[in-house]
């Protein structure tokens, strides 16, 4: 009896989710107040929401003075500190952005097919991303951030978060997004650009 229930807390030790998962390298620019919030906030999302099927870089950048962006290293602003919501979308966001470079084929393949869908995109903010490919390529990862959402929150409040952005930044992309989701899904389901767990 003594020998099962040894045998049973080592598994259980083994098989936790704090040993699980690797650890996340956070990095904060100024080490200011709100990055050391906004630090916490991100550490307390990540132990409360299952990310593991869109977490492809765990280096992360939390800067007061950036917008957030993927690359070199996945950076977080601070503008979210009171809206879990929006921080868990932005992390997302910016995790699928690396999740694309990953595969690079593919993603050239989703492009063509949506210049195809939509021949005339807009650039330049608010409507569209810094230039056409960049519209091209957020309609692909706006898309898969909303697939993240809907897993994360359900329907009705992925919607909400989605129809926020919609009017803040990205707008067509965003409402693109929401109006077309299906097609979009379709062709990343096509090429093989859904949401994975990460090797």
């Amino acid at each position: 009896m003594r020998r099962c229930t040894a045998l049973m807390l080592i598994y259980l030790a083994l098989h936790s989710p704090a040993t699980a998962q690797p650890a996340f390298t956070i990095t904060l620019k100024h080490n200011s107040q709100t990055e050391q919030q906004t630090k916490g906030q991100l550490e307390r999302l990540l132990k409360t929401y299952d990310h593991s099927r869109w977490i492809f870089t765990r280096s992360i950048e939390i800067d007061d003075t950036q917008r957030p962006h993927s690359h070199p290293v996945l950076t977080l602003s601070t503008r979210h500190l009171k809206d879990d919501e929006l921080l868990n979308a932005t992390f997302a966001h910016e995790q699928f952005h690396w999740w694309m470079d990953r595969k690079l084929e593919a993603t050239r393949q989703v492009l063509a097919e949506l210049r195809d869908l939509f021949p005339k995109v807009p650039a330049g903010a608010p409507e569209g991303a810094d230039d056409e490919n960049s519209t091209y390529l957020h309609l692909a990862v706006c898309s898969l951030e909303y697939s993240a959402l809907k897993d994360l929150y359900g329907d009705l409040k992925a919607r909400q978060i989605m129809e926020f952005w919609a009017n803040d930044h990205y707008k067509w992309i965003y409402r693109t997004v929401l109006e077309r989701q299906s097609e979009i899904r379709s062709l990343l389901f096509k090429h093989g650009v859904l949401p994975i767990t990460a090797a």
